[in-house]
């Protein structure tokens, strides 16, 4: 699997986890929990895949424009994963404000996902073509197979998939 199909994969994971998430109710605790255990997971590992693989490639074949494109999604990742999430995991589950940071996370991953694949993944596939990006699946695929491994066994790594 090339690079691109491998996160657009882990978009449509993401995007699933969230509609679930997003429409559980104040009384669904261990529901809303455990979605969000799944999130963070798979959030986690995707920001991995794509700022450590996917983004130097991009941004290092590109010029200006794509640089500037690999700096706003680096912040949109850290927007979310130093200040939304960790708002999210601390909020009780069982409260409105926990349905209103879930929408607000579920709004920032859905506009961060669309700019991803309506604006950088074709660039990407220009710029970097088949052959690469073909690597850089093969990287994705070998890193998440040792980010599962460091996971250990159990439900999380049932989520990684």
């Amino acid at each position: 699997m090339n690079a691109i199909e491998l996160l657009e994969a882990d978009h449509e994971r993401v995007k699933r986890i969230l509609t679930q998430l997003s429409e559980s109710t104040e009384r669904g605790v261990k529901k809303r929990t455990e979605l969000l255990a799944k999130l963070e997971m798979e959030v986690t590992l995707h920001t991995k895949l794509e700022e450590e693989i996917l983004y130097p490639a991009f941004k290092k074949a590109g010029g200006k424009e794509q640089a500037v494109m690999y700096y706003e999604a680096k912040e949109e990742h850290r927007t979310v994963d130093s200040l939304v999430l960790p708002d999210l995991k601390t909020t009780d589950p069982s409260t409105p404000e926990f349905t209103g940071r879930v929408k607000v996370v579920k709004e920032l991953l859905e506009h961060h996902i669309e700019e991803e694949e309506s604006e950088m993944f074709p660039q990407a596939r220009k710029l970097l073509g088949k052959a690469e990006l073909e690597a850089l699946g093969e990287e994705m695929e070998i890193f998440k197979a040792s980010y599962k491994k460091t996971l250990g066994s159990g439900t999380e790594t049932q989520a990684a998939r």
